[in-house]
């Protein structure tokens, strides 16, 4: 293996990027991305590390990821700058061994930091860990338009939202049949949204974040991307169908709960019994 960007979860966290990034859902410095790393990819990228830096608190605990590696995107980094120059806008950091601070052990050039929602991201790992045996590895936030522009005009409720969502698209109670949360508006980047996102996250794999954007977490880089993608075109379905029926959700013709049970019943799925009639 003669470079770092050979690991295959490198290459695919990289692609990732600017497959968000080609969607338009990454204006500026927005979205983020993280990865948690098993440990044979650590032992991989390992003769690539550099000398690591100075331990930096999080103000937040999860123990269950404690010593755990990450790649992340870089606070205040492009994603359209990913693709061109990956050291200087992701980077791999170390978890110590409590649990509550990082350091960076390669790339992230010139003292960049991992992105600013970083503490969001570990506290949503730990949940996510957590409730799926280990299995998810990938948080993606991304600044989806269709979603934040429903959270101007629905409810700002877990039942509400998914039931729309649920309704443009068939496949769309198979792809999240839990549902998806709902954060209202908050400061982003610090442990208030953290905590509430990762409570959340006890339930669900997706969460909105209100004027925001979207927070999905999943296995591997392509099911968090297929959700986050299904997710989003199910808001945009919703909002054309709806500037088309005159600003009304009262449509003609929609998903029936039924169907939706049906559906789920078909394709072996437990839907959220509370968000159908």
């Amino acid at each position: 293996m003669s470079t770092i960007y050979d690991v295959a979860n490198v290459k695919g966290f990289i692609r990732m990027c600017n497959d968000g990034w080609l969607q338009g859902w990454h204006e500026r410095n927005g979205g983020n991305l993280t990865y948690r790393m098993t440990d044979d990819e650590v032992a991989e990228a390992k003769p690539f590390f550099e000398e690591p830096r100075e331990w930096v608190k999080m103000g937040v605990r999860g123990e269950n990821l404690a010593g755990q590696y990450f790649v992340s995107t870089g606070s205040g980094k492009y994603m359209r700058n990913v693709l061109e120059d990956p050291h200087a806008n992701i980077g791999i950091v170390e978890i110590n061994e409590t649990g509550d601070a990082f350091r960076v052990v390669w790339g992230l050039a010139n003292g960049a930091r991992p992105t600013s929602e970083f503490e969001s991201h570990y506290m949503n790992h730990c949940v996510a860990a957590a409730r799926t045996d280990g299995a998810d590895r990938v948080i993606y936030h991304a600044h989806t338009p269709g979603i934040i522009e429903m959270s101007f005009v629905v409810p700002l409720e877990d039942r509400a939202f998914t039931r729309i969502l649920w309704q443009m698209m068939t496949e769309c109670v198979v792809v999240f049949p839990t549902g998806v949360g709902v954060v209202p508006w908050m400061v982003p980047g610090g442990p208030a949204i953290a905590e509430a996102s990762s409570e959340l996250m006890k339930t669900y794999d997706t969460i909105v974040w209100a004027h925001h954007g979207l927070f999905a977490a999943g296995p591997d880089f392509d099911t968090t991307f297929g959700l986050a993608h299904t997710v989003e075109k199910a808001a945009e379905i919703y909002l054309a169908a709806r500037a088309a029926n005159g600003g009304s959700d009262d449509f003609l013709n929609k998903i029936s709960d039924k169907g939706l049970k049906d559906t789920c019943r078909d394709f072996g799925i437990k839907i959220n019994e509370a968000f159908v009639d």
